[in-house]
C-alpha cells in the first residue's frame, strides 16, 4: 500500500472519459453525460468483486460507517461495542450516529476478542463492528456465531483489508454489511471515497437513499427517481472521478495484493532471526493482503530495544502501543470528552454525562500493544529500502 503507486495510463484514461462528458455528478445529466456513470459502473464492479450482491459508493470510510449504521437504525441510547485497536473513525462514526462506542480487547490476530465481546454484550447493544486491522482477518466466523445468539448485526470494518480474503470468502462479506475506505494511503485509492457491501437488497436500498438526502430510489434502483422521501438523509455521494479511479484501481488490486505478499515474505523472514519474536496470528495467510507485518517480541523492553535499534539504522517501525491514532489509551480526546458542542455531546445530554472511558480499561491489549512492532509494506518496494530494512533487522537479530 498504497495504491497511488501504481497509478498509471488506465487511471487517466478512466478519469478522462468522465471529463469528456463534463459531468461530476453521479445522478442525472442523462443526455450530457452520453451513458458514461462511473459510480455506478464502480459500484457494481466492487459488488462482483467481493461477491456481493450490492454495493453503496459513499464519500470515505468513515462515511461508510455512519451509512451503514443509519440503516441499521443505529441511533441514541444505542451501543455499538467495537475494537481498542482501529483508527479513531470507527467510534466517530458510532459517536455520529448518536449511540455509545463500547471498547473489547484485541488479541493475537490483534482484532477483536471474541470471549472479551461476549462481555461486552448489554440489552442496549445495537451493532457489533469487528475491525480487519492492518488488512487481515478478524474471527469473523466466532464474532458472528456470538451476534447471532443475541440477534445483533456486525458491521466489518475492512477499510484497511480490500482484497482481502477468509477462505476464499472476501471480507465484507460476513456480516450485514462491510465497509472500505479507499482513502490516499489504502491499497487501492480514489484519493477519498469508500463503499458498503450487502447481500440485504433492503438494507441497500436504506444506504442508497440515505446517502442522497433521502432521495427515492425506488423508480431507479441505484439511480434517482421521484420526488417521494421516506425518511431524512444527508449527503455522502461519490463523485464521478473518485468512481473512475475506483474502476482502474480495482482491476489491479489482486495484483498489487501479491506484490505486497512477496516483500511480506522476505522482510518476515529477516525479522525471523530476532531471538524470541513471534507473529501476528493470521488466520488464512493465502487470504493476507499483506499490507502490513506485524511481530511481538517477549516484552515491552526487548520491543523498545529491538526498535531503537531498527531506528538507528534507518529501518524504525510502527509501535502501535505508542500511535495516538490507533490505539485506546492513546485517545487522550476520547478519555477527557473534548467536544465543540457547547452542552457536552456525545459526551454529556442535559448536564449528565453519558459515558466515561478508563485509560486502564483494555489491558490485555495494552500488554500485546506494548510488544508489537509493524512495518507498512509499499505496494513496491525499492531494493534499497528493502536491504536496509533487512540489515537492520539482522542487527537487531545480534542484540
Amino acid at each position: 500500500m498504497p495504491g497511488f503507486e501504481v497509478f498509471g495510463e488506465e487511471e487517466k484514461q478512466q478519469v478522462l472519459e468522465v471529463f469528456e462528458t463534463g459531468v461530476l455528478f453521479r445522478y442525472e445529466f442523462g443526455e450530457q453525460r452520453r451513458g458514461v456513470y462511473k459510480v455506478r459502473e464502480f459500484e457494481e464492479a466492487f459488488a462482483r468483486y467481493t461477491g456481493a450482491s450490492h454495493a453503496q459508493a459513499v464519500t470515505s470510510g468513515t462515511a461508510a460507517l455512519k451509512v451503514a449504521l443509519s440503516a441499521l437504525g443505529v441511533g441514541a441510547g444505542d451501543e455499538v461495542i467495537t475494537q481498542g485497536f482501529t483508527f479513531v473513525a470507527t467510534w466517530e462514526a458510532i459517536f455520529d450516529a448518536g449511540a455509545v462506542p463500547v471498547f473489547t480487547e484485541v488479541d493475537e490476530t490483534l482484532n477483536m476478542d471474541p470471549a472479551d465481546l461476549e462481555k461486552k454484550i448489554t440489552d442496549r447493544t445495537r451493532a457489533i463492528i469487528p475491525v480487519h486491522m492492518l488488512g487481515a482477518q478478524a474471527r469473523i466466523r466466532e464474532i458472528k456465531a456470538i451476534a447471532d445468539k443475541h440477534g445483533i448485526p456486525v458491521i466489518e470494518d475492512t477499510a484497511q483489508a480490500a482484497g482481502a480474503r477468509l477462505d476464499g470468502q472476501h471480507l465484507g462479506t460476513f456480516g450485514a454489511c462491510g465497509t472500505f475506505s479507499f482513502d490516499s494511503v489504502k491499497t487501492m485509492t480514489t484519493g477519498e471515497g469508500g463503499m458498503v457491501i450487502t447481500n440485504d437488497e433492503e438494507l441497500w436500498r436504506n444506504m442508497s437513499e440515505y446517502h442522497d438526502h433521502g432521495h427515492d430510489h425506488v423508480v431507479n434502483p441505484g439511480g434517482r427517481g421521484g420526488e417521494g422521501r421516506r425518511f431524512i438523509g444527508f449527503n455522502y455521494r461519490m463523485m464521478e472521478l473518485q468512481g473512475a479511479m475506483g474502476l482502474a484501481q480495482l482491476a489491479k488490486l489482486d495484483d498489487m495484493v501479491a506484490s505486497q505478499k512477496k516483500t511480506k515474505a522476505r522482510l518476515k523472514e529477516a525479522a525471523s532471526a530476532i531471538p524470541g519474536v513471534s507473529f501476528r496470528t493470521i488466520l488464512d495467510e493465502e487470504g493476507d493482503s499483506a499490507t502490513f507485518l506485524a511481530f511481538m517480541l517477549e516484552s515491552a523492553e526487548q520491543a523498545a530495544a529491538v526498535n531503537q535499534v531498527l531506528r538507528d539504522n534507518g529501518a524504525g517501525a510502527i509501535a502501535f502501543g505508542e500511535n495516538t491514532w490507533h490505539f485506546y489509551p492513546k485517545w487522550e480526546h476520547l478519555m477527557a470528552g473534548s467536544t465543540l458542542c457547547h452542552n457536552g455531546w456525545p459526551f454529556s445530554l442535559e448536564g449528565k454525562r453519558r459515558v466515561i472511558y478508563d485509560p486502564e480499561a483494555l489491558p490485555k491489549s495494552a500488554e500485546l500493544m506494548s510488544r508489537t512492532l509493524v512495518y507498512q509494506i509499499p505496494v513496491k518496494m525499492k531494493n534499497e529500502q528493502l536491504d536496509t530494512i533487512t540489515a537492520a533487522l539482522a542487527k537487531a537479530a545480534a542484540l
